[in-house]
């Protein structure tokens, strides 16, 4: 029995389909107009050539070539004719030769010039040698399959009453073949290539691994502050990177001291002090905790975890000194190999340049975390009136310097006229905003700091992703030059972006069990993530790795049009100069590397996860 009112449903659900229909219709009509897809333009006997022959060019590579012999033909010609007619010279109708149909004309006549017992298939170039043997070029052809060609040419108007020549220039191939010039140049492009991504990949993994945990959803969104305490982190987080890089940059110095350029005393400090820094680390976060510590204790971890980064810190200097000097000795016993010691002397300088950045990071993180730590210890010594006004000062003056920083950077990059009017009022405004948070949020542990890094996180990623590696490999030509340099920079950033993003989304798929149990202990977040969630992510993050050096083979085709270095520049200049033979042979090498990287990381990842 049918229900009620189904025809008329059936009805309104065929009129919504051919409605759905129609709609789709239309927007792809219109997507047919913007797009301005035009058939009758691609019938057209020019377009149609034009594809013809470039196709014919690509299925012919320059990958070989032929050894070439060269053999010069001449015949005696007379422009304009003299009084006594020239004499017929005699030919051997066995060997190669030439006639030239009238041996005479008026300046700018026409002649033929036909060609007897050639190498067949051969390339011939026909030229005018006057008295001058100042040769001008008039025609190229190829002989049949005898050897044979007939080709009219017209002179130009160039007039002497001296015997001039028609010469005919043939190459033939001889010897077996060989690589071709665009062959060699391509091996060496594509090389390049490969290890502009491997260094891109490598240096967007170690960026994107730690990053990645700030944009994992389930590792924020337990992250919560009060009041207080995000503003006591936010006052003395730029004191911690202001001071930590100044920490850094006196120890590298110290180092120098210390070591008085011995390489021994160098090498002997690179060794203890990370020793020294992953024993204090290991006592401070320990494993296995059944009881709660005590308040000395995690003062007293808390100060080893402090010693545990300079000792680290002075271990990075340590480090860069002996690689510089390292590279040094590699350079002075293998000078046969010069990149080998300029490689580890450039491994210390940046190490030394990152030491700064990585020691002021880890002091506004170790001071921020102080901050929350004095805000808890005020909630429980202070009074509820006392506390609140503490609060509510410390949360204006928090507001107002955030602000006056990003009105400093907005004054820097601007370049405003009148910076103290515009920082005072960005100042004013944050104080406001500090000030509503503080009544907003006051007393309560319950701002979601945890999420506002995780949407900041994530946004910053998903705008460097929209920016192809194209552009940014614009950019940082004009910055270092053109070259894979370049190249690698550009690729580098937006794997960073990209990475960053998968790796996230896999910690926050992870399996929630030991990440509970971990944290039922009391262990710390830097505990719960080392032992909880790391063993979980290593295999895809390897998966993820090895995906992404295959993209960025890919994507550095691209990025070389830009000047990003790679087979893609060598490819953009054969296409430019419609050199479609030579374009043809670096295509054919980036399919061959594409294809090895996909067959070689499905290995690797089979073996490895």
């Amino acid at each position: 029995m049918k229900a009620p009112g189904t025809p008329r449903r059936r009805l309104l659900r065929a009129l919504g389909l051919g409605l759905a229909i129609l709609l789709g219709l239309f927007i792809y009509a219109y997507g047919f107009q913007v797009t301005k897809v035009n058939l009758d333009e691609a019938r057209t006997p020019h377009r149609q050539q034009q594809l013809i022959r470039i196709l014919r060019a690509l299925a012919q590579p320059d990958l070989l070539t032929f050894p070439k012999e060269e053999i010069t033909l001449s015949a005696p010609f007379f422009m304009p004719c003299p009084l006594v007619p020239p004499q017929q010279r005699e030919i051997n109708p066995r060997q190669p030769y030439i006639l030239v149909t009238p041996s005479c004309v008026e300046p700018g006549g026409k002649v033929q010039v036909e060609g007897f017992n050639l190498e067949p298939n051969a390339d011939a170039t026909i030229f005018l040698v006057p008295a001058s043997q100042v040769t001008l070029r008039q025609a190229s052809l190829t002989t049949d399959g005898s050897g044979h060609f007939l080709a009219g040419i017209q002179l130009p108007e160039r007039s002497e009453d001296v015997e001039q020549a028609i010469s005919v220039v043939t190459r033939q191939n001889s010897g077996a073949p060989r690589l071709s010039r665009t062959t060699y140049d391509t091996w060496d492009k594509i090389v390049e290539t490969v290890f502009l991504a491997l260094l891109a990949t490598t240096l967007g993994t170690l960026i994107a691994v730690p990053l990645s945990f700030l944009a994992a959803r389930n590792l924020m969104k337990g992250i919560t502050s009060s009041a207080l305490g995000l503003s006591l982190s936010i006052l003395v987080a730029p004191l911690g990177l202001v001071s930590g890089a100044w920490a850094a940059s006196r120890l590298a110095s110290w180092t120098a001291f210390l070591s008085g350029g011995a390489f021994v005393a160098s090498l002997t400090g690179a060794v203890a002090a990370p020793a020294l820094a992953w024993f204090a680390a290991r006592w401070a976060l320990p494993q296995d905790e059944s009881v709660a510590p005590s308040l000395r204790i995690r003062f007293t971890r808390g100060l080893a975890l402090l010693g545990a980064t300079l000792a680290a810190t002075l271990g990075l200097a340590f480090g860069a000194e002996v690689l510089i000097e390292s590279g040094r000795a590699v350079e002075a016993w293998l000078p046969s190999l010069p990149f080998l010691g300029k490689f580890v002397g450039d491994l210390g300088d940046i190490l030394q340049i990152l030491l700064s950045a990585v020691a002021g990071l880890a002091a506004a993180g170790y001071l921020a975390g102080l901050g929350a730590r004095l805000s808890r210890f005020l909630a429980v010594r202070l009074g509820r009136g006392a506390l609140r006004g503490v609060e509510i000062v410390v949360s204006i003056a928090a507001g107002a310097a955030l602000l006056a920083m990003i009105g400093a950077g907005v004054v820097w990059l601007y370049e405003l006229r009148n910076p103290l009017a515009l920082l005072s009022t960005v100042a004013g405004v944050g104080a406001v905003i500090g000030l509503a948070l503080s009544v907003r949020y006051g007393g309560r542990d319950s701002i979601p700091i945890g999420l506002a890094v995780y949407y900041l996180a994530r946004t910053i990623f998903n705008g460097l992703r929209a920016i192809e590696a194209l552009i940014m490999a614009v950019v940082f030509v004009v910055w270092v030059g053109i070259g894979p340099f370049a190249g690698v920079l550009a690729l580098s950033l937006h794997s960073i972006a990209a990475m960053a993003k998968l790796y996230s989304e896999q910690v926050e798929s992870i399996l929630p069990g030991p990440l509970e149990a971990i944290t039922a202990t009391g262990a710390t977040r830097i505990q719960t993530i080392i032992y909880a969630v790391i063993p979980q992510i290593i295999p895809p993050y390897i998966s993820f790795t090895m995906y992404r050096w295959d993209i960025n083979v890919r994507m550095s085709t691209i990025i070389g049009f830009a000047g990003g270095g790679g087979i893609g520049f060598l490819l953009f200049q054969n296409i430019n100069l419609l050199n479609y033979r030579a374009a043809s042979v670096q295509m054919l090498a980036i399919a061959i590397v594409v294809a090895s990287m996909d067959y070689l990381s499905s290995a690797l990842r089979e073996r490895v996860v």
